[in-house]
């Protein structure tokens, strides 16, 4: 398991995809994944992880980590899962901008004016 996820480009490290795994943020036909569990073609993976909430078939297996475009061949995305990442991705993308410091560093006016706001000058 862990070293198609690593293959797949879900973790950066088969040491990741293990910890996810130990901490059952793998699910594999709807049963935690131990990291030293066989991935067969057809499996539905639940992986959870930095990018969001994937659901994928498995199509081919593979224990080598090639480029991107011959890791996106290893499996097929729900479109349901699709979408629920974009909309996720839709709602932190708008929070942030509702936030309003999304520009970096405060100005110098713009400390000032905190400062003010403070009550400290």
């Amino acid at each position: 398991m862990d070293k198609w996820l690593w293959a797949a480009r879900f973790f950066k490290t088969r040491a990741l995809a293990a910890k996810a795994c130990d901490l059952n943020r793998v699910t594999s036909n709807s049963h935690p994944a131990k990291p030293a569990r066989e991935v067969r073609i057809g499996d539905v993976l639940e992986i959870k992880n930095d990018g969001g909430t994937f659901v994928v078939e498995v199509l081919v297996l593979s224990e080598l980590r090639g480029p991107m475009a011959v890791a996106q061949t290893l499996f097929r995305e729900t479109d349901a899962s699709r979408e629920a990442r974009l909309k996720a991705a839709e709602e932190r993308k708008a929070m942030a901008q509702a936030d309003g410091w999304t520009e970096g560093r405060p100005s110098k006016r713009d400390r000032r004016e905190i400062e003010r706001f403070r009550g400290r000058h």
